[in-house]
C-alpha cells in the first residue's frame, strides 16, 4: 500500500441537501482508481477558517452495499455532533456501495476500500476549503480496518477515533472473531477473495509471516496520529479483544492512545451514545 500512489482529484458537487441546523449537507463525488465514488459532506455554518476547515473522514461500518445510501441516517448523530463542533465531516461510500462505481470487495480480504480512503485524503488535502494539516478519521466496525490501514500508510492523518473497530490482526480475524468473515456467510466476492488468499498464502497458522505482514496492527510504529479507542465490553459483533490488542500495540510502539470502555452496550453504542459523542468531540477538539 505504501508503494502505491494516491493522486488527488476534486470534490464534485452532486446535490445540496440544505441546512441541517448548524451545518449544510451536500453529496459529492471524487475519483478513486478511475472510479467515481460518492460521499456525504457536512460543512459547518459560518465563515470558513482562514486556514480551512479541519475535517473528519467518517468510515462507516458494514451495510449491505446494494441497499446502502449516501445520505442514510446511520451516522447522523455523529455527523451532527462533529459538524456543530466546527469540523467538516466527509463520509465516503467506498466503491460498489450505493451508487459508487466498482465492485464492493469488502473491508478485510481486499485493500480497495482503504485505497478509496487514501485517495480521498489526497483529494481533501488539495481542496481549498480544507486545512490540510488537520485531517482526522472516525471509524466504526469494518471502517476501523480501513482507518487502521490508512494511518499506518499516511502521515497526513492527525487524529483517529475508533468505535468498535475491526482492528485486530489477521490471526484475530481468523481465530478470535466468532462472527468473522472467515467462518460466516459473506457475499460471493468476499468468499472468492478469502479463498484465493488462503490458497496462495495458507492461513495465519501455516504462514504467519505473510499474514503478519498484511496486518496493519503490526505496523503501528509508522503512524504519527494520536488515537482514541472506544469499545463496549458487551459487544457481540466485534470482540473487545480487538480493541485490547490495538491499544497494547500502540502503547508498545510508544504512541499516544486513549482507551475508553463502556459497560453494558451493543455494537452501535445505543445506550452510551451521548458518552461516546462527548468523548470523541473532546478528543478532536484537543488533538485535531
Amino acid at each position: 500500500m505504501r508503494a502505491r500512489s494516491y493522486p488527488a482529484s476534486a470534490l464534485t458537487l452532486v446535490r445540496t441537501d440544505g441546512d441541517q441546523g448548524g451545518y449544510v449537507n451536500t453529496v459529492v463525488s471524487y475519483q478513486s482508481d478511475s472510479l467515481r465514488v460518492y460521499a456525504l459532506v457536512a460543512t459547518p455554518d459560518g465563515a470558513r477558517p482562514a486556514a480551512g476547515w479541519p475535517v473528519i473522514v467518517l468510515n462507516h461500518g458494514y451495510i449491505d452495499p446494494s441497499t446502502y445510501r449516501t445520505d442514510d441516517a446511520s451516522y447522523a448523530q455523529f455527523i451532527a455532533a462533529f459538524a456543530r463542533a466546527g469540523d467538516m465531516v466527509v463520509k465516503p461510500d467506498y466503491r460498489g456501495n450505493g451508487q459508487s462505481q466498482g465492485v464492493p470487495e469488502g473491508g478485510h480480504f481486499s485493500p480497495v476500500y482503504a485505497y478509496d480512503l487514501l485517495n480521498l485524503i489526497s483529494t481533501l488535502k488539495a481542496d481549498p476549503l480544507v486545512d490540510p494539516t488537520r485531517i482526522g478519521l472516525f471509524a466504526h466496525s469494518m471502517g476501523g480496518h480501513e482507518a487502521l490501514r490508512a494511518m499506518v500508510v499516511s502521515h497526513d492523518i492527525k487524529a483517529v477515533v475508533f468505535m468498535a473497530g475491526v482492528v485486530g490482526s489477521f490471526y484475530d480475524i481468523f481465530y478470535n472473531w466468532p462472527n468473522s468473515p472467515v467462518t460466516t456467510d459473506v457475499p460471493a466476492i468476499v468468499q472468492q477473495l478469502r479463498n484465493a488468499a488462503i490458497a496462495a498464502h495458507g492461513t495465519p497458522r501455516t504462514d504467519p509471516t505473510f499474514w503478519d505482514s498484511a496486518s496493519a496492527i503490526d505496523d503501528v510504529s509508522f503512524t504519527t496520529a494520536v488515537v482514541q479507542v472506544n469499545q463496549d465490553v458487551g459487544d457481540t459483533v466485534v470482540p473487545k479483544l480487538f480493541a485490547d490488542h490495538l491499544v497494547a500495540a500502540l502503547q508498545a510502539a510508544g504512541k499516544s492512545v486513549q482507551y475508553n470502555t463502556y459497560p453494558g452496550d451493543d455494537h452501535q453504542f445505543t445506550q452510551n451514545r451521548a458518552a461516546i459523542l462527548a468523548n470523541a468531540v473532546a478528543f478532536y477538539k484537543a488533538n485535531l
